[in-house]
């Protein structure tokens, strides 16, 4: 895959964390103050239980599964297996990534998924 649009997608996807716990700290006192206390660039780095557990305390359902699949696409970027279909191993093509950087499956993959899912 492209470094430039890896680390585009890498960018794309820390702000779309950063807008979900932004999101969270505007409705949320207690987590507010924890994102408050956090160096910017820590941001895209919540991990301790803590947070952790306040966090999934606070996120809605769909917000939750949206912040698993970011920081799972995160975990992918550094592995070096971003943009790779987990189903077939085939690369997922950019459009597809572009309008949804977290994608795990290629188009053929996803199509599969949901008619298995009816």
């Amino acid at each position: 895959m492209d470094t430039t649009f890896t680390d585009q997608m890498k960018s794309l996807l820390i702000s779309q964390k950063r807008e979900i716990l932004e999101g969270l700290a505007s409705t949320n006192e207690e987590f507010r103050a924890i994102v408050a206390e956090m160096d910017p660039k820590d941001v895209a780095d919540v991990a301790s239980d803590d947070i952790d557990r306040k966090m999934i305390e606070a996120l809605g359902s769909q917000d939750i599964k949206r912040l698993k699949a970011i920081d799972a696409a995160l975990t992918r970027i550094n592995q070096g297996r971003y943009g790779l279909c987990m189903s077939c191993g085939k690369k997922i093509p950019q459009e597809r990534l572009a309008a949804i950087p977290y994608a795990v499956l290629c188009i053929d993959c996803q199509k599969s998924e949901e008619r298995r899912n009816r």
